[in-house]
């Protein structure tokens, strides 16, 4: 298999999965200039775009400060909103843009490597330990067990947890665009991950990947991201595309997928979210 450009990876991803393609569970969506800004159950704002340039030109630091402010203005009108995310990518002509979100009050995340690979390569008939089962869930009780263990691994609090089970169980009511992944052992979930595949676009995203600590390194990970990766194939997408964190890059560059760039997440907590906790 020839190794793919990561020039033309980037195009792709830049042209198929930005902006609308990231938002397929939003609540409503609001164009904001290039921005759309999107709001999510329990009280969760989203902001993304393709690039900040306008009609009159680039972005610059000033029209890059008038975004965020305008953003700011638009979620704070909002009293269910309680906290918002604005998604960054290293590659964007974005001037000044990471001091105009920490006067504005937001505050950086942990940087993820954006990957993306064919998925011919993550999608291995390869063995699990002893005593392992991979499976696709669907059940709410089961995706709620599957949820509850990945904002363990992740350190998220209660607050979060059920923001993020509420807005899984929405999506999987309403579309049938998500599959919810889970590796067992002993009756005990130990790894999960969903699978996302993006109408109209070559990709499907692997998202939420989580294996509690006391399993890594036994390549259960590998082993579910592979069973991720044949239903992608089986639905017609060629690219595999994820947001990965240090645990979950190494696996997938192993495999053959590409980091053609970073996202850093900022994000802003309005004042009831601040007293609230």
């Amino acid at each position: 298999m020839t190794e793919p450009d990561p020039a033309i990876l980037l195009e792709a991803y830049d042209s198929q999965l930005r902006r609308d393609a990231e938002v397929p569970s939003a609540l409503s969506t609001t164009a904001l200039g290039p921005l759309l800004l999107a709001t999510y159950l329990g009280g969760r704002g989203f902001i993304t775009y393709r690039d900040l340039s306008s009609a009159s030109g680039p972005a610059t630091e000033e029209s890059v400060r008038g975004l965020v402010a305008a953003a700011v203005e638009h979620y704070g009108a909002m009293p269910e909103i309680l906290k918002v995310e604005w998604k960054t990518r290293g590659h964007d002509h974005a001037p000044g843009l990471h001091e105009a979100l920490l006067a504005a009050g937001f505050e950086a995340q942990e940087s993820e490597s954006v990957m993306i690979g064919d998925a011919a390569l993550l999608a291995l008939e390869l063995e699990v330990p002893e005593g392992v089962t991979i499976r696709q869930v669907h059940d709410e009780a089961d995706v709620r067990a599957m949820v509850l263990m990945q904002g363990e691994v992740f350190g998220d609090d209660e607050a979060e947890t059920d923001a993020m089970y509420e807005e899984i169980i929405h999506r999987l009511r309403t579309a049938d665009d998500m599959e919810m992944w889970v590796a067992e052992e002993a009756g005990e979930m130990v790894s999960a991950g969903r699978l996302e595949p993006v109408e109209g676009t070559d990709f499907a995203g692997i998202w939420g990947g989580a294996t509690r600590p006391e399993h890594r390194g036994r390549g259960i990970y590998r082993a579910l991201t592979a069973a991720r990766a044949r239903s992608a194939i089986a639905q017609d997408k060629r690219w595999i595309n994820s947001d990965s964190t240090e645990f979950s890059r190494p696996i997938l560059e192993r495999s053959g997928l590409v980091k053609v760039s970073t996202t850093t997440p900022y994000v802003w907590k309005s004042a009831k979210s601040t007293t609230a906790t």
